[in-house]
């Protein structure tokens, strides 16, 4: 049986945390940042979290990055 490829483009986006949750960046933090207030782009620092539904594609798409 050969091995399973990882989808390039998934790993380059989302990393496995230590619990087993997939975690991403968030969008809308690259230009313009004078126009956004504060409190938003507070909320665009900390990393976001996969719910269960896109979970599953993602582990299907990293068959060795999840637990």
């Amino acid at each position: 049986m050969p091995k399973m490829k990882t989808k390039k483009a998934a790993a380059k986006r989302f990393k496995f945390s230590a619990t087993g949750k997939i975690k991403f960046k968030r969008t809308n933090k690259r230009h313009n940042m004078g126009n956004k207030s504060s409190k938003r782009k507070l909320k665009l620092r900390g990393p976001g979290y996969l719910c269960e539904g896109d979970r599953k594609h993602i582990t299907k798409c990293m068959p060795y990055g999840s637990k």
